[in-house]
């Protein structure tokens, strides 16, 4: 498959400075990371055209807003399911709710769409060893995309990683190495013992080009709803690339004539033992101080300092946004009521989003004219189920009666 790339140039959102998109790039020297930039004018002209007249369903229908500039590394990534969830709208008093499904990826998260970009571009580049830290589901996508490249691969896991995370990674060929300690220590380990080595770094943001292939679940969005985005999207933060990268697609949709001005809300849901952005934006600092002892069984919320806190602070306060937490019982049960309401299996990390939605609906947040859209990032297959878990029913009695009767709840049209 061959890309035709309008990106035009490397721009740090911090400073202005610019970046040759031609050789390796990584932070900018003041410290941020960096954004690709496209010809949002001639994409104009046939991006949304060619996208609805037939092309691939996969991230790569948006090519001409890819960074890639030759053949794509893919495994059919993109293009997954907007699925209406009528009883969990009608349980939330909401007009309509939408889950939108990354487990349907390759490697059963939404992490494949950030490295078949990034190992695109980094093959082209020149990189043959490419390395990153990882909670989990970053490490199998990498190890499974550089196989696909025909590249080395090396993952840094928590030594507390599931089992089926560090089995990913060995099945794909590529190194495993188990640090104690969370991502922040495998992050170290990678900049302090690999890249002086020669492997190339793509952890999370520093790097350019993985958010762009987050930011297609923005684009998606448009498409699936003809335009007319949500008026609220629940997302579940740890990195924060989806996050960011959902807002710049919406910015650069604007530019292509595909939306106008408004904008979803957008709510970072965090877990409570590991909450640096929820914090931060709570109190109004610009930056987020990093999180001591962070616990969670949601591990890919287990990001006790993340590198792009100052973007997703502006993406929430630009976007009237808010953040919302969830304890790790209150995402047990969800992932219970969630499959029980719609025969959705959400990881942990996205059924954090419906513990956020209901905390919000019962604070007068979220409304009944508003349009939601929940982000399960990942299978729940990857995590252990404990034995007798969540035998009561969780569902309020509104829920249950529905169930029973199959009553169609708001949002099924």
């Amino acid at each position: 498959m061959s890309t035709n790339s309008l990106l035009t140039a490397l721009e740090c959102p911090e400073c202005g400075r610019g970046h040759d998109f031609n050789v390796p790039q990584f932070l900018c020297s003041c410290g941020s990371p960096l954004l690709a930039r496209y010809d949002l004018e001639r994409a104009a002209a046939t991006v949304m055209r060619a996208a609805r007249g037939g092309r691939e369903a996969s991230l790569w229908r948006y090519c001409e807003l890819l960074p890639a500039q030759g053949p794509a590394v893919s495994l059919g990534e993109g293009w997954t399911p907007l699925l209406p969830a009528p009883r969990l709208a009608r349980l939330l008093g909401v007009s309509d709710l939408w889950i939108k499904d990354e487990a349907a990826n390759p490697t059963g998260s939404f992490k494949a769409r950030g490295m078949a970009v990034a190992v695109t571009r980094a093959r082209e580049l020149g990189a043959r060893r490419l390395v990153t830290p990882s909670a989990g589901n970053a490490g199998g996508a990498l190890a499974a995309y550089a196989r696909r490249a025909g590249l080395e691969a090396c993952i840094v896991l928590p030594a507390d990683a599931g089992e089926v995370f560090k089995q990913e990674v060995r099945l794909s060929g590529a190194r495993l190495i188990e640090v104690e300690g969370t991502i922040a220590e495998a992050g170290r380990y990678v900049r302090e013992r690999l890249i002086p080595d020669g492997w190339y770094d793509l952890s999370t943001l520093r790097e350019p080009y993985r958010v762009e292939g987050k930011k297609t679940m923005g684009y998606e969005l448009a498409e699936q709803l003809d335009g007319r985005l949500p008026t609220a999207i629940f997302y579940p933060t740890g990195g924060g690339t989806g996050l960011i990268g959902m807002w710049k697609a919406f910015a650069e949709l604007e530019a292509l004539g595909w939306i106008g001005a408004e904008r979803p809300r957008m709510v970072c849901v965090q877990a409570a033992g590991c909450a640096p952005i929820a914090r931060a934006l709570q109190s109004g600092a610009e930056r987020a101080e990093p999180w001591a002892d962070p616990r969670t069984y949601a591990e890919g919320l287990r990001v006790p300092a993340p590198l792009a806190d100052r973007l997703m602070l502006r993406a929430l306060r630009e976007s009237r946004g808010t953040a919302a937490l969830a304890t790790d019982a209150e995402i047990r049960g969800a992932v219970s009521e969630v499959a029980r309401a719609e025969g959705v299996l959400c990881c942990p990390e996205g059924a954090a989003t419906w513990v956020g939605a209901q905390k919000l609906a019962s604070a007068g947040w979220l409304g009944p004219e508003d349009r939601v859209v929940l982000f399960n990032t990942g299978s729940a297959y990857k995590y252990p189920f404990p034995s007798g878990w969540d035998c009561a029913d969780p569902l309020s009695s509104v829920g249950r009666a529905e169930l029973a009767h199959g009553t169609p709840g708001a949002g099924q049209r």
